[in-house]
C-alpha cells in the first residue's frame, strides 16, 4: 500500500506528534523540568510537574512503560487527570530526556530515582499508576517508601513473574532476546509485531515510512541500556521473594495481552495481592 508515497526528508510525522503531545501537556497545566538527583552518577530525570501545586488536590504519579516517552503513554488522557490531581509524569531513566552514568539497570534503581525526584519536588504522599514496566517501578516504590505511596494501580504489570514464565507461555516468545527485539523495534516488521501485542484492535494498514520514521525518532536512543533494563526485570526474580505491600492496590490487565497470560499465572497474581490485603479489580 502507498508504494510511491514518500515523506519529504525535512518532515517527521513522529516529531510533529511529539510536539502536539507537548502542547497537550502544557495546556493541561504542566511544565517540563529536568532535575539532577545529585547521586554522584550524574542522574538527570525529566518530569512534567504542575505549574501551580494546589494543596487541596491529591497527588498522582503516572509512570510509563516501555515505549517512546511518558508523553506518548499519557498524552491522550492527561487532561482527565489534571482537573482532579496534582499530576507528575516522569520519564524513567533512559527514556525521553532522562539518563544516568550509573551501571544499575534494575527496577529497584528506577524506583529509587523516582522517589528522589518526588522528594526534590516536595511530594510527601502520592498515588501511583504504573503501566507495564512502570508497574514494576511503582511496586518497588511501594516497597521502598511505603510512607510516600498511598494507593497503587498496576496496569498490565505482572510483578510476580519469574524467568521460567517465558518458557511456560506467558508471551509468544521464549527468551529475553526475542522479547527485546519486539519491545525495542529496529525494523518496521518488529514495530508491527509490537503493535499487535499492544493494541486490542491494531491498525492493519500503516505505511512503512510512518513506522520507519517512528523508529528513527523514538527507538534509536539508549537501545543497549534499554536491553539491559529488560534483562534485569526477570534476573533472579522469584515469586517467593516478592516483598509484600500494604497499600490498597488495583490490578488491571487490559487488551489482548490478558488473553496470553496462562490461567496459573493469573492465579499467582491474584494470590500475591490478596495476601497483601489489597483490593483487585482483575
Amino acid at each position: 500500500m502507498f508504494p510511491r508515497l514518500k515523506l519529504p526528508k525535512c518532515f517527521s510525522f513522529t516529531a510533529s506528534i511529539d510536539w502536539f503531545y507537548r502542547h497537550y501537556f502544557v495546556n493541561a497545566g504542566l511544565r517540563s523540568v529536568i532535575t539532577n538527583l545529585g547521586d554522584g552518577d550524574d542522574t538527570n530525570m525529566h518530569c512534567w510537574v504542575p505549574k501551580i501545586h494546589k494543596p487541596f488536590k491529591p497527588n498522582l504519579l503516572l509512570i510509563h512503560g516501555f515505549g517512546a516517552n511518558a508523553m506518548w503513554q499519557y498524552g491522550e488522557h492527561i487532561r482527565h487527570f489534571t482537573s482532579h490531581f496534582n499530576v507528575y509524569v516522569p520519564d524513567l531513566v533512559f527514556f525521553g530526556d532522562s539518563y544516568t552514568s550509573s551501571q544499575e539497570r534494575t527496577d529497584l534503581f528506577q524506583a529509587t530515582c523516582v522517589i528522589k525526584l518526588m522528594q526534590t519536588h516536595r511530594v510527601e504522599k502520592t498515588s501511583i499508576v504504573g503501566i507495564s514496566y512502570g508497574g514494576f517501578v511503582g511496586y518497588s516504590m511501594a516497597v521502598q517508601c511505603p510512607e510516600m505511596v498511598e494507593r497503587l494501580v498496576l496496569c498490565c504489570a505482572g510483578v510476580c513473574l519469574e524467568n521460567k514464565d517465558l518458557e511456560d507461555g506467558l508471551f509468544n516468545v521464549t527468551n529475553l532476546e526475542e522479547a527485546s527485539s519486539i519491545l525495542l523495534p529496529q525494523t518496521s516488521q518488529k514495530l508491527k509485531e509490537l503493535m499487535r501485542y499492544s493494541f486490542f484492535k491494531p491498525a492493519k494498514a500503516i505505511p512503512s515510512f510512518f513506522l520507519t520514521d517512528f523508529i528513527n525518532v523514538m527507538c534509536t536512543n539508549y537501545v543497549e541500556e534499554k536491553r539491559e533494563l529488560i534483562a534485569a526485570i526477570l534476573a533472579n526474580r522469584k515469586l517467593s521473594n516478592l516483598p509484600k505491600i500494604t497499600q490498597v492496590t488495583h490490578i488491571n490487565n487490559m487488551g489482548r495481552a490478558r488473553s496470553n497470560i496462562p490461567f496459573g499465572t493469573r492465579l499467582q497474581i491474584k494470590k500475591a495481592y490478596w495476601e497483601t490485603r489489597s483490593t483487585s479489580d482483575y
